[in-house]
Parts: C-alpha cells; sequence; structure tokens
C-alpha cells in the first residue's frame, strides 16, 4: 500500500505560520467564476493578498469548449496589464482546465491553477490520485493525461458531465460522485483530486476525507498552497 500524504489542510495551516512576509498574487478569473472569491478567504491564509480581475473570453461564452479556454488564455494578457501597477509576486490564472487543454501561450510568469494543482500533490508526496471534476467526459481523460504527462498517475477518474452551470453543483452531487470509484482505485491512490476552480468544494471536502481516509485537495485549495509557499520563500 502507498503512503498516504499529509493533509492539504494542515499543511497549508503549516506554512501559513511559517510566513514571514506578505505575498500578493494577482488572480486572473474566468469571467462567470463565482466560487475562487468565496472559497479563498475562507482558507484564512494570514500572509496573502489576493487581487482579483476578471477575463472576458472573446466568444462571450461560459461553456467549458476551446473556444472558451482558449480565449481565458488570449484575454489573459490584458487582465495582466490591468494589474501592471500591483506589486504581484506571481500571477494566477484561475482555471485548471485551460492549463491542460492548449491554446494560446500565456504572458511570461503566468501560471494556472493546473499547475498549482501538480506543485500541490508533488508537495503531499501524492503521486496516485483519484480524479473527480464536473467536466464533460472528455475533458476530464484530457486531464488524466496531462497528470500522467507530469508523473502523477490516475488510477480511476469520474466527472459530472457538465460543460457549464458549475457553481450549481452541490456537496451532495460531489459526494455522490466520490462514490463512483472503485475500491480497490482508493485503496492504492494517495489523494483525491477535485479538479474545477468554478464548483464549491470546501464544504465538502471534510467529509470526503473522513470517508475515503486519505488527503482530498481542489483546485482552490491548490491555488491557497501555492500562494502560501510564495509567503515562506519555499522554490515552486
Amino acid at each position: 500500500m502507498s503512503r498516504r500524504p499529509e493533509d492539504a489542510l494542515g499543511l497549508l495551516a503549516s506554512w501559513d505560520g511559517q510566513a514571514q512576509r506578505t505575498a500578493r498574487v494577482g488572480v486572473l478569473l474566468p469571467w462567470a467564476n463565482q466560487a475562487v472569491e468565496t472559497e479563498l478567504p475562507c482558507l484564512g491564509l494570514a500572509r496573502t493578498v489576493f487581487h482579483y480581475t476578471r477575463l472576458v473570453p472573446a466568444s462571450r461564452t461560459t461553456a467549458v469548449d476551446a473556444s472558451f479556454l482558449h480565449g481565458l488564455r488570449e484575454a489573459a494578457g490584458n487582465a495582466v496589464e490591468s494589474l501592471a501597477h500591483l506589486p504581484l509576486d506571481s500571477r494566477i490564472l484561475a482555471c485548471t482546465s485551460a492549463g491542460f487543454t492548449g491554446g494560446p501561450p500565456l504572458p511570461t510568469g503566468v501560471v494556472t491553477a493546473f499547475d498549482a494543482l501538480t506543485n500541490a500533490l508533488q508537495a503531499l508526496d501524492a503521486s496516485r490520485v483519484v480524479l473527480a471534476a464536473p467536466y464533460p467526459i472528455e475533458v476530464t481523460a484530457s486531464e488524466a493525461a496531462a497528470l500522467t504527462a507530469r508523473g502523477i498517475e490516475v488510477v480511476a477518474h469520474a466527472s459530472l458531465g457538465l460543460a457549464d452551470g458549475y457553481p450549481g453543483v452541490t456537496a451532495d452531487d460531489i459526494r455522490t460522485l466520490i462514490r463512483q470509484f472503485p475500491a480497490d482505485a482508493l485503496r492504492t491512490a494517495d489523494a483525491v483530486v477535485l479538479s474545477c476552480t468554478g464548483w464549491h468544494t470546501l464544504s465538502a471536502l471534510p467529509d470526503i476525507q473522513q470517508a475515503v481516509g486519505m488527503p482530498v485537495i481542489s483546485s482552490n485549495l491548490a491555488m491557497a498552497l501555492f500562494a502560501a509557499r510564495l509567503a515562506i520563500g519555499a522554490p515552486l
């Protein structure tokens, strides 16, 4: 059996407690995202300031498809410019799927929520995961392949099959999705990944962690860990 990594919330609290400086992070937020600005403050980081700006795709749509995701990346340049006068330590595109589905290059120095997620899994020493997401099935499969390419084995993945409407996903919906995973996959995994910054996961996270007996990390929690790591000056 693989070794269980440290609890993600515990690691966040530890890093925040070690911080000797305030980290400032520019958050490039998809224009319909409601969850990031709700959940990041709830994680209680004392030494991090998040500055938000909105990304408006040229398609003026919200459904997760190539035009939307590539449009977010194309809009990143103007978003970065809107933050130009702030003393930022980093800039993060707060969309997980925009980090693994290709598209236009991002401005220099901009990372994505997918980068934050993979960094967090590495910090937790979680090399085998089960992956849950609200995305269309093919997008979730693409993420599984992208995680594998970064050295993180996905032993099982499941999705709600939704292209839009992520703020409406309930905690019960997430718990039901997790119950789809085979018992043998949960036995061999190091962590459960709740991918996507657009669904509200924090209220469900402790219950799921208790039920599966292993750490659970969401995209928004991963972005908080990314910021906390900046505040302690650890390499990313």
